[in-house]
């Protein structure tokens, strides 16, 4: 190949993102120096935090330049290496963006085995979105035997996680999804307790009926009016890990009424960026891919293809339309 495919950023969103936001460009594949390798991307994660990264605004890190690669999660092959310590063949994961190519110098690449995992299985379950599952439940919720735990958004990448390992953990799992579908996928493939469809118009009641001693962790993906509803039924001293809010991502935040749960109930809440804790990782991702490779731990992916699909599957992903992990398949 003498060039490839890449997404910029466009132009940022005015409201809701729109596929005029973004631009498909083919540049030339560039020389290697010394040092760098040149890697053939397979697939792409898309996840929410990148509609944050669209805004020019203060945030936990640097806004998305506009006429630069969009940032994202890759894993791929190398296909030519001038790095003694990655050679030709080699699988790896990365942040080369949305791009069928891309140039390394190593420094945040990490090789992949593949012998008991699929590849995209280290954008999901086995990766970020795994990790981050891992930490908030184990080092923010520090859930303790017989609790109940609410998680959101529980169909996706993250929330199917954490409701596993909740489980597994001895914890009551309360899951909350946009239709019956999910909430099927939820309770009878992932092991939930029980899961709430949102989109039926009784939210508080059935969440009501699912937690009959309260909730002791929220697990928080979502923000909104399911967040409020969870604040009214925390216990005392209940712990929340804010992972994200994507109801309000693309403007018009619903209103957060029971804030006074937090002094009545004495809670605990932490918002986190899962990549500021990076010596956890390694034993996260031991967790994690062990339950995958014997079976004990289950994922769902939605797959686009093409790159020229990514903005149309970001787009559904941001609306809920997407079951398990958004990703894009470049080979």
């Amino acid at each position: 190949m003498t060039s490839y495919k890449r997404m910029v950023l466009a132009s940022r969103p005015q409201g809701e993102v729109v596929p005029a936001n973004f631009r498909l460009e083919e540049i030339p594949v560039p020389a290697l120096k010394d040092g760098e390798v040149l890697i053939r991307n397979h697939f792409l994660s898309l996840d929410p935090y990148m509609r944050m990264r669209m805004e020019d605004v203060k945030s936990y890190a640097a806004p998305q330049a506009i006429g630069e690669t969009m940032i994202g999660g890759t894993v791929g092959e190398i296909v030519e290496s001038k790095n003694p310590k990655f050679a030709t063949g080699d699988k790896v994961i990365g942040m080369l963006g949305w791009a069928e190519m891309g140039v390394s110098d190593g420094a945040l690449l990490r090789k992949l085995d593949t012998r008991n995992l699929p590849l995209s299985a280290y954008l999901g379950a086995v990766g970020m979105p795994g990790v981050t599952a891992w930490y908030g439940l184990t080092q923010i919720i520090q859930p303790k035997e017989g609790e109940t735990v609410v998680v959101s958004a529980a169909s996706g990448a993250v929330g199917s996680v954490v409701g596993q390992l909740a489980r597994q953990r001895g914890l009551r799992a309360v899951g909350i999804a946009g239709g019956a579908e999910k909430c099927a996928y939820v309770v009878n493939e992932l092991g939930f307790d029980v899961c709430i469809d949102y989109k039926a118009g009784n939210l508080v009641a059935d969440l009501a009926k699912a937690t009959p001693n309260g909730i002791d962790g929220v697990f928080e993906n979502v923000g909104g009016e399911i967040f409020d509803a969870c604040l009214a039924r925390m216990n005392p001293f209940g712990r929340i890990a804010l992972c994200g809010m994507i109801a309000g991502y693309e403007g018009n935040p619903t209103p957060i009424n029971n804030v006074s749960a937090f002094l009545k109930m004495r809670l605990t809440m932490r918002g986190f960026i899962v990549s500021e804790h990076m010596d956890l990782w390694p034993q996260a991702l031991t967790e994690l891919g062990t339950l995958v490779a014997t079976g004990k731990l289950k994922f769902r992916e939605s797959v686009a293809q093409g790159l020229e699909a990514a903005p149309d599957a970001f787009i559904g992903m941001l609306k809920g339309r997407n079951f398990g992990k958004q990703l894009v398949k470049l080979v």
